[in-house]
């Protein structure tokens, strides 16, 4: 038995999760070999120390997000790439595990968590949805119906005001594959952007999501609260800097017009004015600027 093999196969051995007779040949190895009894050992003090955290189920939009970029690298990723080494060569992931102990922690916490399907109220726990697959609101009602995935599809009826209905919402908004369902979630989010965590999801949407009709709606939803609320400002002015669509940026411009004498949004302005490609959102910038009283 070569070391290499027992280094590879060493973190299964300590977490129970090797055949009886490669645990008997890895033992007869480190028995006779000192280099791999100190890997051994080393691998098992670092399990007594993980073993001494509790286990925290991991925030629900760390995990959901996490998802999501799976998915596109997924979608995305060539054959015989990242993922296929990783279906096919799993010592070879082992092995890179093995290095990155916090990987390894954070592999092991994300492990418990996603096996719990409902929390103690019997809601779903945002952790356990793998999906959501549609949104709709019964017309001339305030009845919502969303149908998500855990091991099988479910589905949560109520109103908007029902907490349940809002976290799964928010999740939807932020994390769903689907593009169609996160524009029907923002939609129906915008009829209340005075709620913190419904503005911070509108403010995730309108810096990452892909879609632009999403990004347009979380846009027009957050454009009341740019003079109050410095992070929604923020947000809007990174959309003017930074959204490829020319829809969004010049609506992005017109919604900061209120708030042009502020520092941030000046210097924005100036450099929008000097350098910005579009001849439209120039000329713009230039004109706000020009209604500014002077500093001196």
């Amino acid at each position: 038995m070569k070391c290499e093999w027992v280094q590879e196969n060493i973190l299964l051995y300590v977490y129970n999760e090797l055949a009886d007779d490669a645990r008997y040949e890895l033992e007869q190895h480190v028995a006779r070999c000192a280099d791999c009894a100190a890997e051994l050992k080393a691998s098992r003090k670092f399990n007594a120390v993980v073993s001494q955290f509790p286990v925290e189920e991991p925030p629900a939009n760390l995990l959901a997000a996490s998802r999501m970029r799976l998915q596109e690298a997924l979608e995305t990723a060539e054959q015989g790439g990242f993922w296929q080494r990783l279906m096919f060569d799993p010592a070879a992931w082992l092995r890179q595990v093995r290095f990155s102990p916090t990987l390894a922690a954070v592999i092991f916490i994300v492990g418990f968590a996603i096996p719990m399907a409902l929390n103690s109220s019997n809601q779903p726990a945002e952790a356990s949805i793998s999906g959501i697959s549609s949104v709709s609101q019964e017309p001339g009602s305030n009845q919502i119906s969303i149908k998500y995935q855990t091991v099988s599809t479910q589905e949560a009826q109520g109103s908007l005001n029902d907490q349940r209905i809002q976290q799964l919402l928010l999740f939807a908004a932020r994390n769903n594959y689907n593009s169609g369902v996160r524009m029907d979630s923002v939609d129906l989010l915008t009829q209340k952007p005075d709620d913190t965590h419904v503005r911070e999801v509108l403010m995730y949407g309108l810096r990452y999501d892909p879609n632009p009709g999403v990004r347009l709606k979380a846009l027009g939803a957050l454009g009341p609260y740019v003079k109050n609320d410095v992070r929604v400002r923020d947000a809007v002015l990174e959309s003017l800097m930074n959204d490829s669509n020319a829809g969004l940026r010049i609506q992005a411009l017109h919604l900061l017009e209120p708030v042009s004498a502020d520092s941030s949004v000046r210097v924005v302005l100036q450099k929008l004015a000097q350098n910005d490609q579009s001849p439209y959102i120039r000329t713009q910038a230039r004109s706000v600027l020009a209604q500014l009283p002077e500093i001196d």
